[in-house]
């Protein structure tokens, strides 16, 4: 799977994009409509939110958190089937090997792992997100019938925890300006 651009060389290809047709925008200029395709209201929000690396600085692109998993039927159909996450990818290194995948859904990226060893079963994944109300009547619509899933209001924001069917735990939260 390819990795989209960082926002300075999206700038960049827009700005030598509009140059080609005889549009000349400085750079400043360009920058500003990445951040603004990216949803943020300037060049400076967006790189405060981790968007784009300040100048010669670290910056993590995704973390993917592993899952344990038992049973490959119920992790479909929990993480495909209930939570809407498309499968990405899948290996194993021969016939009768555990599985291990790669699931992802709107920007998160979760692996799969049937191997003894990955990751530890009863974990808890944090995932900061927007429109937990609507994925949580996403949910609910389903009727799955080994969660319910509801949003809790707690003070750092509005929190939707569902559980696997190997006990991890996935909290996802949508923060609360100023919190």
């Amino acid at each position: 799977m390819r990795s989209p651009p960082e926002p300075k060389a999206m700038a960049k290809a827009l700005r030598a994009a509009l140059q080609a047709r005889q549009i000349a925008i400085t750079h400043a200029a360009a920058l500003e409509i990445v951040a603004a395709q990216h949803g943020c209201a300037d060049w400076n929000v967006l790189v405060a939110a981790g968007g784009a690396s300040p100048a010669g600085g670290i910056h993590f692109n995704q973390t993917c958190p592993v899952m344990r998993i038992f049973d490959e039927a119920l992790a479909r159909e929990f993480y495909l089937g209930f939570l809407g996450f498309r499968l990405d990818w899948e290996h194993r290194f021969g016939e009768n090997f555990p599985l291990y995948a790669q699931v992802s859904r709107a920007g998160l990226t979760l692996h799969l792992s049937g191997h003894h060893g990955d990751a530890t079963p009863g974990s808890t994944v944090f995932v900061r997100m927007q429109g937990v109300g609507a994925f949580q009547q996403e949910l609910a619509r389903k009727d799955y019938k080994h969660g319910k899933p509801g949003v809790e209001d707690e003070p750092w924001g509005l929190v939707m925890s569902v559980t696997d069917p190997f006990g991890n735990r996935i909290r996802f939260c949508q923060e609360k300006p100023n919190a």
